[in-house]
């Protein structure tokens, strides 16, 4: 049975064709035009110029080689529900410059319009053979064209398999956002055991109050590692002090012992020198001793110079400076 149904390049399409793979240059298909062939089933030319009764043309949707073979080629246009009102017969290709490239035939179709109680969109595809699919390329007005739905659904694909390779990529590395801490950073910035000052009566998870109470050391290795003694360092109403590590301001001290308040002892002289002093008598008094070298009647004069301190404090149980109250806590784990 002879080939009712074909489609072939014109004679200006193969020339263009040869001329583009010759010169490593592109034949750009950019529009599909479709007539009835005067009410008959046309014989493809490859001498036509144009179709026998071209009723409507537009912009290509697509242009793809055919995945089952790499010699075809196959052009895809949408033709809306809002045209038609005609038979279609006749398929042509047409470039850039509007010279017809390739004419097919195909089985005779009606294309309804909605005025006429039916409307449908139509999708018209010829499949061409070439001699290099390299020089045909598409261009098209992305503004006027229609997707097929396969187009659409090969694009959802495509970005699919694009997303989740990329989401892949992106798990597989070990640490995507280098821009932010990792959760083992706090190790490194604050380690177990670091003792902060904390603005609430309660610790937050995973860390515990300094008020002296002991740890499970098998539950918390790391903080046993930083308290051997298995408890934590009673800091409720304590000031931290640097240990004396050697310097010889605070000697004979371990890290982590207690040391209670205390005053420190002062002496100060005004660098006066007593000169004469009138002792009425050398009788002491209550606990106090006698004035060496001086007998009753004896003078002593202070060249006028006289010396006083007076200081105002506020008095408390313990020597402190100003401060705020906070809770201090530890990293547990």
């Amino acid at each position: 049975m002879a080939t009712k149904y074909f489609a072939l390049l014109t004679n200006i399409g193969a020339a263009k064709l040869a001329n583009a793979t010759a010169l490593g240059v592109q034949v750009e298909i950019t529009q599909m035009a479709v007539g009835d062939g005067n009410g008959a089933l046309p014989t493809p030319n490859p001498a036509q110029t144009a179709l026998l009764n071209e009723l409507r043309r537009g912009p290509l949707n697509a242009l793809s080689v055919d995945p089952d073979n790499i010699s075809q080629l196959i052009a895809e246009q949408v033709i809306p529900e809002s045209a038609g009102g005609w038979w279609i017969r006749e398929i042509g290709l047409f470039d850039s410059s509007g010279d017809l490239i390739a004419i097919a035939n195909c089985a005779e179709t009606y294309k309804p319009q909605l005025q006429e109680g039916s409307g449908r969109v139509q999708v018209i595809r010829m499949i061409l053979i070439v001699s290099s699919t390299d020089a045909v390329t598409l261009k098209i007005d992305p503004s006027v064209v229609l997707a097929t739905r396969k187009y659409a659904d090969d694009a959802v694909i495509e970005v699919k398999a694009y997303v989740d390779q990329q989401l892949a990529a992106h798990i597989a590395v070990v640490d995507p956002h280098t821009q932010y801490l990792l959760e083992s950073d706090i190790d490194k910035y604050i380690p177990v055991g670091f003792p902060l000052p904390w603005p609430t009566a309660t610790a937050p998870a995973g860390w515990l109050k300094c008020n002296g109470a002991a740890f499970d050391k098998a539950k918390y290795p790391a903080l046993a590692v930083a308290y051997p003694s298995g408890s934590l360092p009673d800091l409720r109403g304590e000031f931290i002090r640097g240990a004396d590590d050697g310097r010889g301001m605070d000697a004979g001290r371990s890290v982590l012992s207690a040391q209670n308040d205390a005053m420190g002892v002062s002496y100060a002289s005004n660098g006066l020198t007593v000169k004469n002093i009138l002792v009425l008598t050398n009788r002491t008094g209550s606990g106090a001793d006698a004035i060496d070298g001086l007998a009753a009647g004896d003078a002593f004069a202070d060249g006028g110079q006289t010396s006083s301190a007076r200081l105002s404090v506020r008095s408390a149980n313990e020597t402190r400076p100003r401060n705020i109250a906070f809770n201090y806590i530890v990293r547990a784990a």
